[in-house]
Formats: C-alpha cells, sequence, structure tokens
C-alpha cells in the first residue's frame, strides 16, 4: 500500500511534467528552477505553520516531487 508520501510525491512529479511537456509543446521553453529558490521552498515547507514568514499551502512532499529534478540535475 502506498502512503501519503509517496502518493504526494508522484502528484508533485506529474504536476511537474505535465507543465514542463505543456510550455515545451506550445512556447519551446523548458520550466527551470534555480536551486537556490528550490532549496529556499523546501525549507519554507519544512517550517512549521507558526513559523513560517509567509503561507506555503502544498505539503512537504508535493515540493519535494515539483523541484527534485531541478535539485538533481545541473543544467548549463
Amino acid at each position: 500500500m502506498l502512503t501519503n508520501f509517496t502518493l504526494l510525491l508522484a502528484a508533485g512529479v506529474g504536476c511537474r511534467l505535465a507543465l514542463s511537456l505543456a510550455l515545451n509543446r506550445y512556447s519551446d521553453r523548458s520550466l527551470e528552477i534555480p536551486q537556490a529558490l528550490a532549496v529556499i521552498l523546501i525549507v519554507l515547507a519544512c517550517l512549521p505553520a507558526w513559523a513560517s514568514p509567509l503561507a506555503l499551502p502544498v505539503p512537504l512532499a508535493f515540493v519535494l516531487g515539483a523541484v527534485l529534478p531541478d535539485l538533481l540535475t545541473r543544467r548549463t
């Protein structure tokens, strides 16, 4: 049985893939997030609600799925 974490991770990867394919098909551009911004998004998703300077209403697993390709690959 899959856990909520793996399902949210898969949903984040799926949304990222769909957005990348749509951008590539219709405007011939690629989706790239700078590594510093990806790390900031992950840190904001890890913080509890009372300690967060701004609200990020998505769970950590979804954020990881969406920004993990940018952290694992390096584009030049």
